[in-house]
């Protein structure tokens, strides 16, 4: 094997390792275009991406964002990642009544049951991170997610 396909093989097993994950570059991306969207509807939020792990890749505040989005945002990120789903679906779930009531109060509080959080998928349907977003109503913080959700689909 000669030099130069040795480096192609690197560099394909790299990048195809790179899909199957967040990377800090596809996250401040991400965070860059949800921030200037929160700005654009007046809202000062935190905006968190989580990998595939529910870890933390970006977590950034704007400027005057409430102390307490920071672990909202921080966590809204890790739910959807820990339950396959947005946050807003878990909503229904956990409501009075739903076959995932209470579910809140495990995972050491870390389950966030309102809206503002959105898995990420990568082109191959695989879940690779989470975005949580959080300094306006639930409303704004959904919407936010959402257009998160879709914006991260052009960056892959």
């Amino acid at each position: 094997m000669t030099e130069q396909q040795l480096k192609k093989l690197v560099t394909e097993v790299v990048t195809s390792l790179g899909d199957n994950d967040m990377t800090l570059n596809l996250a401040l991306a991400l965070t860059e275009k949800v921030k200037a969207k929160a700005n654009d509807m007046g809202v000062n939020a935190v905006v968190a991406v989580s990998n595939s792990a529910g870890n933390p890749v970006s977590v950034q505040c704007m400027d005057n964002s409430y102390i307490a989005s920071y672990d909202i945002a921080l966590n809204k990120a890790y739910t959807v990642v820990a339950l396959k789903m947005p946050t807003t679906t878990l909503k229904e779930l956990a409501a009075p009544g739903g076959s995932l009531y209470g579910i809140q109060f495990t995972n050491g509080g870390k389950i966030v049951i309102f809206g503002g959080g959105v898995p990420l998928y990568n082109k191959s349907g695989k879940i690779i991170g989470g975005l949580g977003v959080s300094g306006g109503s639930e409303g704004e913080d959904t919407a936010l997610a959402e257009f998160g959700g879709e914006v991260f689909k052009s960056l892959i």
